[in-house]
């Protein structure tokens, strides 16, 4: 009798606790889920790879929304933790707010839909699913590959001619190799979690340059890329000195074009006081006026010359 009324108090207190569950009752508040009430029948941990700007859609169960009670995505960022759910009875939570959403598929299916995945949904992706019989968790490693800026060219390094192929800011970082062999070199640098790998094969005399060619591989390609470096570069050059010369002599240019119309415009005005009136003075006063024009005229020839001495 005793183990009989025993029973039925432990009965009682799982029903008022299941009753008061906020995943369940009807109450307007946030989806949570606590793994600790029953044991999951099923965990996995995965890892996926996607590329820059991709549609992603990440699934963990094959339960149908007749079957659920609720699932819940928790996501753990670079910058943020957020958390996003629904449940069977309609209620929804989205505490992300970064385009992340809840859907279905066609066969009534949930999964998570990533609209353009990018460098800002990198992390880990948990998601919980409780349906009638017991519950899964997922537990998601997501990364992204992108694609690397890739060049290749020739150079001078200590009297030597060298190949170089780069491949700039990809992830994972690239692989390069070369169509000849001989000394060559890598170096893998690493900026905000991108790659940057540069390739640099040292030429001998005899190799042939004209088919030269490196190849560069990479997750985000379905084909390697082949490069053939051709345009020599000379060490320590630098774009900026080009557009420098090509500054000066405009300048120079312009300077000259300057002092040519200069010069123009004072001859031309000399010519000017040169020229004698179109209209002759009146005749009465030829006697008074002959004098001052002539002095006049000393006046503006000796100015001009002293004009062309001086520009």
């Amino acid at each position: 009798m005793r183990d009989m009324m025993i029973c039925a108090a432990v009965i009682f207190s799982l029903s008022e606790a299941w009753s008061q569950d906020p995943a369940l009752s009807g109450t307007n508040q946030s989806i949570s889920v606590n793994s600790s009430t029953s044991s999951p029948k099923g965990f996995v941990v995965r890892n996926s790879v996607f590329n820059l700007g991709s549609e992603v859609n990440l699934t963990c169960s094959n339960k149908t929304w007749n079957e659920m009670m609720f699932v819940t995505w928790t996501i753990t960022l670079k910058n943020k933790e957020c958390r996003i759910g629904h449940t069977n009875e309609g209620r929804s939570d989205d505490f992300c707010n970064d385009g992340k959403s809840l859907q279905n598929t066609s066969s009534a299916q949930s999964y998570l839909h990533i609209p353009e995945f990018s460098n800002n949904d990198v992390g880990v992706y948990k998601c919980e699913s409780v349906y009638t019989g017991g519950n899964d968790i997922y537990l998601i490693y997501v990364d992204i590959t992108v694609s690397p800026s890739i060049s290749a060219w020739l150079e001078f390094k200590d009297n030597k001619m060298v190949a170089v192929c780069k491949a700039d800011r990809g992830k994972p970082a690239a692989n390069i190799s070369w169509s000849h062999a001989g000394n060559s070199s890598s170096v893998e640098t690493s900026s905000d979690g991108f790659f940057t790998v540069e390739s640099r094969l040292e030429l001998l005399e005899e190799m042939d340059k004209e088919n030269l060619s490196c190849a560069i591989r990479h997750p985000y390609w379905k084909e390697e890329h082949i490069l053939r470096p051709k345009k020599l570069l000379k060490k320590g050059y630098s774009p900026w000195l080009g557009i420098l010369t090509v500054a000066v002599i405009i300048a120079l240019l312009a300077g000259f074009l300057l002092f040519a119309q200069k010069k123009l415009t004072t001859l031309k005005r000399c010519q000017w006081t040169e020229t004698p009136p179109s209209k002759s003075p009146p005749t009465e006063d030829v006697e008074e006026v002959e004098p001052y024009a002539s002095y006049v005229q000393r006046v503006n020839s000796i100015y001009c010359s002293s004009a062309d001495l001086f520009t």
